[in-house]
C-alpha cells in the first residue's frame, strides 16, 4: 500500500499507559497512532507526562460526603491520591506492514488514607518503574483509503508490588496492590484501529483494546480492561493541529485475597480536548486535558476531576 501523508497530529495514556490504581483513567489513543506514524516507515521516540489527581471519593455515580463520616470509620477512607507518570516510548514502523511500540513509565504516587479503626491519615509516595508494555501491530488491512491494523502484545511486571505506607497508623504495612507500581502480573493486549480522512481537512482515528491479566501473583489478579476511543483532528493549521477525543473504558473487579475486589471496577467515559503543535521537521509537542462526563464505581473509590498531559515527541 501507498503511505498516505497525514499531518501529525495529537498524541494521546493507556494507555497510553494502562494506569496501576482502577480508577485512573487515560484512555488516549496511543502516541504512535494519533501522531500518524502508521502510515510511514519510520521511528519516533516520546516522553509523555500525564497527572491524573485523584480527589473526590465516589460510589456508583455519586460522590461520598466525607464529611459526615464519623472517626474512626468501620470502613477504609481515601482521602487523595496524586498519580504522576512519566512515559518513555519508542515506536518502529517497518515498510512491510509491521510495527511495534515499547513504553517504560516512571510512576510517583503520593497517597493518603484513613484505615478503618484508625483516626488519622497514613501517608505513602508509591515510587518506581512501572509495567513495561510492548505492543505489536499489523495493518495489512489497509486500502488506499485508509489505514486498518490489528494490536496485540503484553505488559510485563517490571513494576514493584511491595511499597509500604510510610507514615500514620499503617506505616510499614504494604500499601492496597491495586496502587503499587506494578500489578505483579503478566497480562495480554489485543486491539483493533483505523485512521482514515474524512474531509480535506479532518482526520478520524478509531480504537478498541482489551487487557487482561494470564494468572495472579501474591494473591492479587486485577481486573480486565476494556477500551474504546474515537478522535478527530483538525488538520488545515499548518503548525497546531487541535483534536478531540471521545474516550470510554470499563474495569473487571479486581480478585484474589490480596484484591480489594468491593471497591474495584466500573466504567468512565471522558471528552478529551487537546492540541499538537509543530517545533520542527522531526520534532512535535502535545498537551491535551481529560474530563470525565460519566462515571460509575463499584463500591468507594477515588476519582479525579481532570487529567492533564503533555510531551514531546521526535521522528527519526
Amino acid at each position: 500500500m501507498k503511505p498516505i501523508r497525514f499531518a501529525a497530529a495529537l498524541a494521546a495514556l493507556v494507555p497510553a499507559p494502562a494506569l496501576a490504581c482502577a480508577s485512573c483513567g487515560c484512555t488516549f489513543t496511543s502516541d504512535w497512532l494519533a501522531q500518524g506514524l502508521v502510515t510511514q516507515p519510520g521511528s519516533a521516540l516520546t516522553i509523555r507526562y500525564d497527572y491524573v489527581p485523584q480527589t473526590e471519593l465516589r460510589t456508583g455515580t455519586d460522590k461520598v460526603d466525607t464529611s459526615r463520616i464519623a472517626l474512626p470509620p468501620d470502613r477504609e477512607v481515601e482521602r487523595k491520591t496524586y498519580n504522576h507518570y512519566v512515559t518513555l516510548a519508542y515506536d518502529r514502523q517497518f515498510a512491510n506492514d509491521w510495527g511495534f511500540n515499547v513504553s517504560i513509565p516512571f510512576i510517583s504516587r503520593p497517597h493518603r488514607t484513613i484505615a478503618e479503626d484508625t483516626v488519622s491519615e497514613s501517608r505513602s509516595t508509591g515510587s518506581g518503574i512501572g509495567d513495561v508494555r510492548l505492543i505489536g501491530r499489523w495493518q495489512g488491512l489497509s486500502t488506499p483509503g485508509g489505514v486498518t491494523g490489528l494490536q496485540f502484545g503484553v505488559v510485563l511486571p517490571t513494576g514493584s508490588t511491595h511499597r509500604t505506607f510510610k507514615s500514620g497508623p499503617e506505616a510499614g504495612e504494604e500499601i492496597d496492590r491495586g496502587l503499587q507500581p506494578g500489578a505483579g502480573t503478566v497480562q495480554a493486549i489485543a486491539g483493533i484501529y483505523h485512521y482514515s480522512r474524512v474531509s480535506s481537512s479532518l482526520a478520524l482515528i478509531l480504537q478498541t483494546q482489551g487487557q487482561t491479566p494470564v494468572h495472579s501473583h501474591r494473591a492479587f489478579k486485577p481486573g480486565a480492561v476494556g477500551e474504546l476511543s474515537a478522535s478527530l483532528q483538525y488538520l488545515a493549521a499548518r503548525v497546531i493541529t487541535p483534536q478531540l477525543q471521545v474516550n470510554f473504558r470499563v474495569n473487571g473487579r479486581d480478585s484474589g485475597a490480596a484484591a480489594d475486589r468491593e471497591n474495584s471496577g466500573g466504567e468512565q467515559l471522558y471528552v478529551s480536548p487537546g492540541f499538537s503543535a509543530k517545533l520542527s521537521s522531526r520534532l512535535s509537542a502535545f498537551g491535551l486535558v481529560q474530563v470525565p462526563v460519566y462515571q460509575r464505581f463499584n463500591g468507594w473509590q477515588l476519582a479525579p476531576k481532570v487529567i492533564f498531559s503533555t510531551g514531546l515527541q521526535t521522528r527519526f
